[in-house]
């Protein structure tokens, strides 16, 4: 027997409905009849008597008459009409607020309140979280969630997104003054403000400790601290906003110089292209990393704009905006030497080139050494191209009025093995390779021989090819060099009373050698000029003279210059380099001997040679012992490589007519043959010991081995290397001073012998302690006593 289905009530009784209903017998039910509303009578809005007005600015109340007044007033009290029944004389205002609290009441927001209200009230805190209520057998139960106050209420609030400065300035000035029992405020003490300053800048560097941490940490997932730190770069609170946003820069400073990577990100659309999750996660980082860098960029450029002061503007500029724009700066330079290929690394180079010109120093030196440390350590030479071009535009616009540190940048460049005129011989060769590999396709029949062929052509231009890089960098090299000469001969030959004539004529001398053949003859004729004219100082002409002897030791050799004027220049300005002032000239003085004297040592005459070594031997005299060194140095080297210098250690030699002439400026007639090196005895008592060795070397006619030998450290020297191996300038005297051997007294002798009785005499009255009673003596009152 099959088991009935169990079917509940509510299920029979829709069945039995529906059957009922399909056979007609179905009982309708009917409706009940509307009962009849009362209508609700409109409560005019009658306003506070009190609050109104008249057109004449009189008060309603004066208008009405007394009798009507207390008609009214009996009437309301009554209620004796309708429209009166709702209305309170006293209360009107008050039953409105009741009546709204009651509304409120009603809804849902209204409960909520109060309840909430009522919780807070009850446990005191307002860390409250309302739960879904639950419904049980007993009723429904309103659940709520109630969180303890937390001794780490800064650390959650930390990494709050939104960040409202002018929120904080309220809550500052409001924290500043206390309410005393009356309600007025009372003002601060300097002790409660110093302490809550200090406890502000202690959150404030926790912050941006934690933001700055965890973004290292997690970069992918953390981007959105960088909004944080940026908002607070521009904090507006004036008791702290100068250290808040000096932390803020450096730390992002630092920040970025660890995220940014060496390469440079290239923002491309590609659309309807689909990416792994990986490397849609990467762009988008990127994308991320990029912007909020711009951001930081536009920041650092807005927080210099106080530098960049322009004439007539007398604005008084606060000291605390100055600092915040130094640093702005130091932070622009270390992004720059740190990251030079990234992004915007030209916009930040464009940007500092007119800083060069600054009118604070300490602006100007950091971009210096910035600029200079990306002259020296770019490998690609793309971004010093860019920043010589810019700054020829810059000294153009100028009108060659700038600061020194504008071309003393250039001195930095790495174009000393740049040679111009490689760059035809490359040309040359590479149409001759090009040339050979379509005369082999052309005249080849057999397929061997022409492959055979075509492998070893091809293997020749891959070697080529394997030099792109070197040969691309020397082009950019051999750019850069033309733009440092252009800018070099515009300054020489349109502005040759300039201040920065001299730093100039320092590039000049120091990259002359890379200077094109065509242009030799002009630039020793303005050079010529300029030294003519005599407005140069000592270090001007110096600078002048090293740099006509460097394109002379180069491919300038082959030109028919007659260096004579110059080698007058220099007889004649020799005696004006010493140990005082001008000492830092004797490095310079010693490069050009060098290159002068012994480099060119088979063009000059034997006596201009003698002219010079008896001079410079003079000029040893009166200067440090490393000058000194440098001099005696060449002065070695000369003697070595011939014998003409011999002659000025003969003092017997009666070779030659005349005397010598130390004051004559023209070295060929001052006959410094017939004089001899008489310095040397006086360098062999010099202060120095290796001064005394050399000089004893020189003086014994340079032997190369036995008595006045040097030794193998001192004799392996150059001239040059001489004078920085001994350079005082690190407070280190090499070699160490000795310390002075202790004397004991000696005894006095008291047995003397008397020629002269009356000597005798003279010598015991000195002895005698009488003279000596008042601590002096009058050794002529004593002679004639």
């Amino acid at each position: 027997m099959a088991k009935k289905l169990k079917i509940s009530a509510v299920k029979r009784s829709n069945q039995k409905r529906t059957k009922l209903a399909r056979q007609g017998k179905l009982k309708t039910r009917r409706h009940k009849p509307v009962k009849n509303q009362v209508p609700k009578t409109v409560v005019p809005n009658v306003e506070s008597v009190d609050d109104e007005e008249s057109d004449h600015g009189e008060d309603l109340m004066d208008m009405v008459e007394e009798d009507d007044l207390d008609f009214l007033k009996e009437a309301i009290s009554n209620k004796s009409y309708n429209i009166l029944k709702h209305l309170n004389l006293n209360n009107i205002v008050d039953d409105k607020r009741h009546n709204k609290r009651e509304e409120n009441e009603d809804t849902l927001e209204g409960r909520y309140e109060t309840t909430m209200s009522k919780v807070i009230e009850k446990e005191g805190t307002k860390n409250v979280r309302m739960l879904l209520p639950t419904k049980t057998k007993n009723g429904v139960i309103q659940k709520r969630l109630i969180e303890e106050e937390s001794n780490d209420k800064d650390n959650q609030n930390i990494f709050d997104k939104e960040y409202d400065s002018k929120n904080n300035n309220m809550e500052m000035e409001s924290s500043l003054h206390d309410d005393d029992e009356n309600g007025v405020k009372k003002p601060m003490s300097m002790i409660e403000l110093l302490a809550y300053r200090k406890e502000v800048l202690r959150s404030k560097r926790l912050k941006i400790g934690l933001l700055s941490s965890s973004l290292l940490e997690t970069p992918e997932t953390k981007c959105d601290n960088f909004k944080i730190l940026l908002e607070l770069m521009e904090e507006t609170n004036p008791e702290v906003y100068v250290t808040v946003r000096k932390l803020a820069t450096v730390s992002l400073l630092e920040v970025f110089k660890d995220l940014l990577p060496s390469y440079q990100i290239l923002q491309i659309q590609q659309e309807g292209v689909k990416f792994k999750k990986e490397t849609f996660a990467l762009q988008n980082y990127e994308t991320a990393l990029l912007r909020y860098y711009k951001r930081y960029l536009q920041k650092l450029e807005k927080a210099t704009t106080v530098l960049r002061k322009k004439k007539g503007d007398s604005r008084q500029i606060n000291e605390q905006e100055v600092e915040l724009g130094k640093i702005a700066v130091t932070c622009m330079c270390d992004l720059l030497t740190t990251h030079p290929y990234f992004n915007y690394s030209v916009n930040i180079a464009n940007f500092l080139i007119p800083l060069l010109d600054n009118k604070n120093e300490f602006v100007r030196q950091e971009v210096l050494k910035c600029i200079s440390q990306i002259f020296k350590e770019d490998k690609r030479a793309e971004l010093s191209l860019k920043i010589v071009r810019k700054l020829n535009q810059y000294i153009k616009l100028k009108a060659h009025s700038v600061h020194s540190e504008v071309l003393l940048v250039l001195l930095s460049l790495r174009i000393k093995d740049v040679n111009l005129d490689k760059e035809k011989e490359e040309e040359t060769k590479q149409k001759k390779l090009m040339s050979h590999k379509q005369r082999i396709l052309a005249l080849s029949k057999r397929e061997r021989k022409k492959s055979k062929k075509l492998e070893q052509v091809e293997k020749e231009l891959l070697e080529t090819k394997a030099e792109e890089n070197k040969q691309s960098k020397q082009k950019l090299l051999t750019e850069i060099t033309s733009v440092v000469f252009t800018i070099y001969f515009r300054i020489l030959k349109q502005a040759p009373s300039s201040k920065i004539l001299s730093i100039c004529l320092e590039g000049l001398a120091k990259f002359a050698h890379c200077i094109n053949l065509d242009f030799y003859q002009d630039l020793v004729t303005a050079i010529d000029r300029r030294m003519e004219e005599g407005n140069l100082s000592l270090r001007d002409q110096l600078y002048c003279i090293q740099c006509i002897f460097t394109i002379l030791s180069g491919q300038g050799s082959a030109l028919n210059i007659d260096p004579y004027r110059f080698y007058a220049h220099l007889y004649k300005n020799l005696l004006n380099v010493h140990c005082g002032r001008t000492h830092l000239e004797a490095e310079i003085l010693i490069k050009i001997l060098v290159q002068a004297l012994i480099h060119r040592r088979k063009r000059i005459t034997q006596s201009r040679l003698i002219a010079f070594i008896k001079r410079i031997a003079t000029i040893s005299l009166q200067l440090q012992h490393n000058s000194a060194l440098g001099i005696l140095g060449i002065i070695k080297q000369s003697m070595q490589l011939g014998k003409a210098v011999h002659v000025l250690l003969d003092t017997d030699c009666t070779t030659g007519d005349g005397f010598y002439q130390a004051e004559l400026e023209e070295p060929e007639c001052c006959n410094a043959h017939c004089s001899a090196l008489w310095e040397l005895a006086a360098l062999q008592r010099h202060y120095h010991s290796t001064v005394q060795k050399i000089a004893k070397h020189i003086a014994w006619n340079v032997p190369p081995t036995g008595e006045g030998s040097l030794s193998p450290e001192i004799s392996k020297f150059s001239p040059e290397e001489l004078y920085i191996e001994f350079d005082p300038t690190g407070v280190v005297f090499r070699p160490a001073v000795l310390v002075p051997k202790k004397t004991g007294v000696q005894s006095t002798i008291t047995n003397h012998h008397f020629i002269n009785t009356e000597f005798k005499e003279y010598i015991n009255t000195i002895n005698d302690t009488e003279l000596f009673a008042n601590e002096y003596i009058d050794f002529y009152k004593a002679y004639n006593a």
